[in-house]
């Protein structure tokens, strides 16, 4: 029923995941859960993921939300640099499937990757879960920075440098936008569209503080300027069809 890369939604409570890998002899698909900072793999019974897909407690996507747009044709040699050298990396380590899906495994196989490699550990890991966010493809790789100061395109951000306006005197410095933060705005304007028959941005963005923020420090939440900047920017990528809603909220009432 299910296939590598294959994305499926819960509706209660709302959470994406990828299937990874599938061992068909053991009846086990190793799943990834989109969307999060620090998502592990993590093993099911496939018999469980069919279950609730049949009883609608889940509904397989027909299309990946998460997944890596192609790379442009006049991508920089640098970006291309970057690229390679991050699929060199991941790509030893798919040799060692299923045990990277092991956490304790997993730790050793990074290990032993970062020195054989010469980069950090974190960096390995980073190579990976960008690589199972969005859809286990070479271009799922590239970096997400684009040319400084070309207009039109994302700006990649510093550690300890804010991007954009600056704030007014005694505010706090205020929170980069990072590809983890956009995923967070795209569950939270689905989570919304679920719950309530009119579509506001003010509603989405005070909903997304309470589920996704609550109780975090001034500085360390996004605005609603930049909330509402990226729903602009990402478009359908971020604002869910209003069909897509109606249907998942249906399938909750069920």
């Amino acid at each position: 029923m299910f296939l590598p890369n294959d994305v499926i939604q819960y509706a209660a409570p709302l959470r994406t995941i990828r299937v990874l890998w599938i061992d068909r002899p053991l009846a086990i698909a190793h799943t990834y859960e989109l969307g999060l900072a620090h998502s592990q793999p993590r093993s099911v019974a496939l018999q469980i993921l069919a279950d609730d897909v049949l009883a609608q407690r889940a509904r397989l996507l027909s299309e990946d939300p998460y997944a890596a747009p192609p790379a442009p044709a006049l991508l920089p040699q640098k970006h291309r640099d970057l690229q390679a050298r991050a699929w060199a990396i991941v790509h030893s380590l798919q040799a060692d499937i299923p045990a990277l899906y092991d956490a304790r495994e997993r730790a050793a196989l990074v290990a032993r990757c970062a020195e054989t490699h010469g980069v950090s550990r974190p960096s390995v890991l980073r190579y990976l879960r960008r690589f199972w966010e969005r859809g286990q493809t070479v271009d799922a790789l590239l970096p997400d920075y684009g040319n400084s100061g070309a207009r039109g395109k994302t700006r990649g951000a510093n550690e300890g440098v804010k991007r954009g306006r600056p704030r007014k005197a005694g505010q706090p410095p205020g929170l980069n936008i990072d590809a983890e933060t956009r995923a967070t705005f795209r569950i939270a304007i689905t989570r919304y569209r679920i719950t309530h028959a009119d579509f506001s941005r003010r509603g989405a963005y005070r909903q997304m503080l309470d589920e996704f923020y609550q109780g975090r420090e001034a500085g360390t939440v996004p605005s609603f300027g930049q909330f509402s900047y990226w729903l602009d920017k990402d478009g359908a990528a971020v604002a869910a069809p209003r069909a897509a809603a109606v249907a998942v909220r249906q399938a909750m009432q069920q």
